[in-house]
């Protein structure tokens, strides 16, 4: 008897149907599986053999042949245990409706017959209601983050036992779900109060978050470089909700979303300076979302920049310049969002103090000039802002007033966000970052003497065409 059931995989961070094919016939018993299936799907044959016992259920001594369609798709994961359960429970009669054509089934079975938590579910829901799928039964650990696409009759379970019952039993209610949390809340970041004196680098912190520049903060140790970097998350405006659905799809494929659902807070990524180019871009055999697609509609963090390896400084060119990455293989290319804030941190020289006054610089013109060459011209000419950050004096760190709250500068920046957005339709680019070309000259008129500063600085300093037109 021939049963057909629905699921999904995840490729990149696209949700691609399949169907789960189940096939029970008279012969030596055997259980076979096509479709292109890794290890992880192919070891699902002895978990949905344990499971189907455990459960209270026969499992059928006959020839078992399961295909994943399409057949041309490599199929990777565990969440295909459970419709392979389910389908030969009903190839074998154990269900009253082998043909679930409305219902899509996700999850990973565990040796009793429990349901696990998978990966990716978030981004499965919304291509299943694209689809016009109505149903869909995933673990009760994934309940959270299905249940913010509407539009789906979701049916978390435990067990396979549950699920049985569930698809013996359409017309079943199905178990009440947390709510998602909202994706505007309020901001839980570090106070720009809490930083003193700096009044440039905080200036060029606002406008960073105003336009979604990049930004480069040039100091001694100590400066203050990093602490002004993790306030940056907190003067930038509350996630959308579209937005907070593309991040959350990410952290979802990357098994980092929590439990809420959905993320509530713009990402904040910081890898050590000894991450992989892999890491921090993605890729693999299967390709996973790297730091750069994490922090997607986020901040992304390289402090000590120079000491990160030249290749995975590198990768980032494209994704600066076009906000996503392309990943090929040999089978197909996966294409990961990539618009973030790229804020970078690094000393003047190799010791830290190079053009301080009070304290000598021991490296010498080649030490130096090695240790500013790891900082390609390439990637420099896409960072917009390039500012000192000077230590600050032992005065300023007294008994001293607060500096300006990060809430007052977020208003500030938000004014500046809606203006941007008023125009989007006009110039197809909602922030000032995205402006290129004849798109930024309808907008951007400098003065006689500003244009004229502007010719200067860029024939002195042999600006490039990319770098004049960030200026």
């Amino acid at each position: 008897m021939l049963a057909t059931l629905r699921s999904a995989v995840i490729v990149g961070v696209d949700a691609h149907p399949v169907q789960i094919e189940v096939d029970v016939s008279f012969g030596l018993p055997a259980f076979t599986m096509v479709g292109l299936p890794d290890a992880t799907v192919k070891e699902s044959r002895d978990r949905v053999r344990a499971a189907i016992r455990n459960s209270g259920f026969e499992f059928p001594p006959h020839r078992i042949t399961v295909n994943l369609a399409p057949a041309d798709l490599r199929k990777a994961g565990s969440s295909f245990d459970l419709p392979i359960a389910l389908g030969l429970l009903a190839a074998g009669g154990g269900l009253t409706n082998p043909v679930v054509q409305d219902t899509l089934v996700l999850g990973e079975l565990s040796l009793d017959g429990g349901i696990n938590p998978i990966r990716g579910v978030l981004p499965i829901a919304v291509a299943a209601r694209r689809a016009g799928v109505s149903r869909l039964m995933v673990a009760d650990q994934n309940a959270a983050e299905a249940q913010v696409v509407d539009g789906l009759r979701l049916y978390p379970v435990r067990s396979l036992a549950e699920a049985v019952e569930a698809l013996n039993q359409p017309g079943l209610a199905p178990r009440p779900t947390p709510a998602p949390q909202s994706p505007v809340a309020t901001q839980d970041a570090p106070d720009l109060s809490d930083v003193r004196g700096q009044h440039l680098p905080r200036r060029a912190l606002e406008v960073t978050a105003a336009g979604a520049h990049n930004l480069l903060l040039l100091g001694p140790p100590g400066a203050g470089k990093t602490m002004l970097a993790r306030r940056l998350p907190g003067i930038l405006p509350p996630l959308s909700f579209d937005e907070a659905l593309d991040a959350s799809a990410i952290h979802s494929v990357a098994g980092l979303l929590g439990p809420g659902g959905l993320l509530t807070t713009r990402p904040f990524r910081a890898p050590h300076h000894t991450v992989s180019h892999t890491a921090l871009v993605g890729g693999g055999a299967n390709p996973r979302p790297g730091e750069i697609s994490l922090a997607h509609h986020g901040v992304l963090f390289l402090d000590e920049l120079p000491e990160f390896d030249r290749r995975a400084l590198e990768v980032l060119r494209q994704p600066l310049e076009e906000g996503q990455v392309t990943i090929s293989r040999a089978a197909r290319a996966v294409v990961f969002p990539a618009r973030f804030v790229l804020v970078a941190a690094m000393n003047p020289c190799p010791c830290g103090f190079a053009g301080d006054d009070h304290r000598v610089c021991r490296c010498t013109p080649a030490q130096l000039g090695r240790y500013r060459a790891r900082l390609s011209g390439p990637l420099r000419d896409r960072i917009d802002l390039v500012v000192d950050v000077p230590a600050v004096p032992a005065s300023a760190l007294g008994d001293v007033p607060p500096g300006e709250a990060s809430a007052a500068v977020l208003q500030r920046v938000a004014a500046a966000r809606q203006r941007q957005e008023a125009r989007a339709t006009e110039l197809g680019a909602a922030r000032n970052a995205d402006l290129r070309g004849e798109r930024a000259r309808r907008v951007l008129t400098p003065t006689p003497d500003g244009a004229r500063l502007l010719r200067t600085a860029a024939e002195r300093l042999r600006l490039s065409a990319r770098a004049y037109h960030r200026v």
